[in-house]
């Protein structure tokens, strides 16, 4: 019988009592999980520290207090050098797709298999196809990302992030300034990645559908502070005002 290994953090991430400051506090006292496979979405109005949390994630900032689990490791004093061990393993899709002009899609897939050993140059070619046909692109191989709509650039942004097999896929805001169809297929895509890859994923978004479609869990921020931390169907059961309202919002946006 093969006996699984024992971490001494069982989740993949973890806050505990995460404190950040800038000019102003941005975190206080935040304690929240993922779970290896799970889908945690962060949401809440702008400014409340959804993307501050993202950069925690990643170990681009560190908290003021508190400590910060990443990929079942303690990263909160972890050396650049160790953080980039993590970040082999975690890997995240910003809002603006961060893809290169002057490179095709399948070049900008490419890029991010030059530093992979294991290949040769007819792996990474198959390997490119294959992770385009997987976010269905695979007619965009030789396109530029400026003749693309921005949900495509995303798809593509998706596609290069998976380059790297990681364990973990953090979506910025996914969704933003995409119309509603391409945003469905974005969440679908996600949804698929997720039972298909196994991948831990954890979406910052104010898209309350998407948040419903690719979710396990969800933290809601507000003023800072995670007002709900637990399982989607039951955060329209949480009786905080605010949470209320952010709900209350967002069915009067969908009736109208």
């Amino acid at each position: 019988m093969i006996v699984p290994p024992v971490h001494p953090h069982p989740h993949y991430i973890e806050f505990q009592h995460v404190y950040k400051t800038f000019d102003t506090p941005v975190l206080v006292d935040c304690n929240f999980h993922v779970s290896p496979g799970e889908t945690l979405s962060i949401i809440g109005r702008s400014g409340v520290g959804k993307s501050v949390s993202l950069g925690h994630i990643m170990g681009f900032l560190k908290p003021d207090r508190g400590r910060v689990i990443v990929a079942h490791q303690d990263i909160t004093d972890f050396t650049e050098a160790q953080l980039r061990a993590v970040r082999r393993k975690v890997t995240m899709v910003f809002q603006s797709g961060a893809l290169f002009d002057s490179l095709t899609v399948g070049e900008n897939i490419m890029f991010s298999l030059e530093l992979r050993e294991d290949y040769d140059a007819a792996n990474k070619l198959e390997v490119m196809r294959g992770l385009l046909e997987m976010v269905d692109l695979a007619d965009y191989e030789d396109v530029y990302p400026s003749d693309l709509s921005t949900g495509y650039r995303r798809a593509v942004a998706i596609a290069r992030a998976l380059a790297a097999q990681p364990q973990c896929i953090l979506y910025d805001e996914p969704t933003t300034m995409v119309d509603p169809i391409m945003s469905d297929d974005l969440g679908n895509l996600m949804v698929r990645l997720k039972h298909q890859l196994k991948l831990t994923s954890v979406v910052v978004t104010h898209d309350l559908d998407l948040m419903r479609k690719v979710a396990d869990r969800v933290v809601f921020l507000y003023d800072s502070r995670v007002i709900y931390f637990g399982p989607v169907d039951q955060m329209e059961q949480c009786d905080h005002p605010h949470v209320r309202e952010f709900l209350a919002m967002d069915r009067v946006e969908f009736s109208g």
